[in-house]
């Protein structure tokens, strides 16, 4: 369960400033506060990182480079169709990089790198491909609902989508990590 919790404590670290951009905008539909506060939140976790003297993962960087630049264009045009297509070029980015095998690895156990590494590469590109699927679902929901529609829709989507598929994850990779350990001992005694 401990794994399954710091695995969890990661996930939501990662989409912290994603979720408290969308839960400011649903409660103020005001877009400037959203993404500033969202960008700020963004900044101060590298910041912590920095201060704790921690490394800085490629995602983490990923993600502050896609809230500061996607935040900024935003302020600058303040135009919300421009708002509601930002998702879609962020999950296409984020899909790529979650093409690259072993990315998921920062968000593993040493025990499960042992024993399941292959799993693990292929729900790495499964979550690439709901990355490509967000990012389709979203350019057509944008274009044709109101901000305001769009921004409950992905914003329940966003987070039952992923939380659904780190769970299936994570238990079919504990299941057949249990398996194979299971063989191992049995083939070493």
């Amino acid at each position: 369960m401990k794994y399954f919790l710091d695995a969890a404590k990661l996930l939501l670290l990662d989409l912290a400033s994603t979720l408290l951009f969308l839960i400011l905008y649903l409660a103020t539909k005001n877009l400037a506060v959203s993404v500033a506060t969202a960008m700020a939140l963004g900044l101060a976790q590298i910041g912590w990182q920095f201060l704790r003297k921690k490394p800085i993962d490629t995602m983490q960087w990923l993600s502050l480079f896609l809230v500061l630049g996607a935040g900024a264009a935003t302020l600058i045009t303040n135009d919300p169709h421009f708002v509601m297509l930002k998702p879609t070029v962020i999950y296409t980015v984020v899909g790529i990089v979650m093409l690259k095998p072993g990315w998921m690895n920062r968000y593993l156990p040493p025990i499960a790198m042992e024993v399941v590494p292959d799993v693990a590469v292929l729900f790495g590109f499964i979550w690439a491909a709901l990355m490509f699927f967000s990012a389709a679902l979203n350019l057509i929901v944008a274009l044709n609902f109101s901000v305001v529609a769009w921004s409950a829709f992905m914003s329940i989507y966003g987070i039952v989508s992923k939380v659904a598929l780190f769970l299936i994850g994570f238990v079919t990779m504990r299941t057949i990590g249990r398996r194979r350990r299971a063989r191992m001992a049995l083939l070493a005694s």
